[in-house]
């Protein structure tokens, strides 16, 4: 499901509503953290720590240090500390945590290490099963840390983009047609495939293929609504696409 839309003017999010987005919040609290600011960049560590975890665990570290690493991380950049280096110039949540990350793993593991497991409390739940089981899928390649980091933070916005558009369709009494649309996402479905589809629906194919026409166009702005809540302004939402579109080619 590596479809991502590089220059679909249609479902661009106006400029106007850009300025409410988690992470312009975060960026606007650079000389002091608000509770706003603190919400925010919780949010957004909420969604996308899975690439973090991944990153420290391809760094050498056990799946129990990266997680103590990852909770003490978060408690650190959550809180006053984290908001210093915060900077319009820098411009991208995905830079933003990376960097700040590896500040973190240089300057503070041994201490993170020392501390008996258990001994501190757990800052974010974190659902590490999962999180291991794809790393594992990935470590099996000879790929750098960073580009394991950026797949895995290319997978999490989809997911999170697949999550708002499935809630969207169950409320509609779609989820169904929702189901049909993301399997058809993972590859070019033949005519007779869209037929079986459609028969299952009760729809006519011509008319499977305009539901499948809106939900693309919705899928397309909320993926846009999502990248906007990564970037520091409108004009990088179309850099940061081309970004995770190369990385999932790649």
């Amino acid at each position: 499901m590596n479809d991502l839309p590089t220059s679909d003017s249609e479902s661009r999010p106006p400029a106007a509503g850009f300025v409410t987005t988690h992470w312009s919040v975060v960026l606007a609290a650079a000389e002091g953290p608000s509770p706003e600011a603190q919400a925010a960049l919780e949010t957004l560590c909420r969604t996308y720590w899975q690439p973090l975890y991944a990153f420290v665990r391809r760094q050498g570290h056990s799946p129990s240090d990266a997680e103590d690493l990852i909770q003490s991380f978060f408690e650190r950049l959550i809180g006053r500390d984290g908001f210093r280096n915060v900077s319009r110039e820098k411009g991208r949540l995905r830079s933003f945590l990376l960097v700040s990350l590896k500040r973190f793993l240089v300057n503070e593991w041994h201490r993170t290490r020392a501390e008996k497991r258990g001994g501190k409390r757990v800052f974010m739940p974190l659902d590490t099963v999962a999180a291991e089981a794809q790393y594992e899928l990935e470590a099996t390649q000879e790929l750098s840390a960073e580009t394991i980091f950026d797949r895995r933070w290319a997978s999490a916005l989809l997911e999170t983009v697949f999550t708002k558009l499935g809630q969207e369709c169950a409320a509609a009494d779609n989820s169904e047609l929702f189901t049909a649309f993301k399997q058809s996402l993972g590859g070019d479905a033949e005519q007779a495939a869209q037929a079986v589809i459609a028969a299952r629906l009760g729809m006519t194919e011509n008319a499977l293929k305009q539901a499948f026409h809106r939900m693309r166009g919705r899928y397309q702005k909320l993926l846009r609504l999502e990248v906007a809540n990564t970037v520091a302004a409108p004009g990088d939402i179309e850099e940061e696409l081309r970004h995770l579109v190369s990385i999932l080619r790649s």
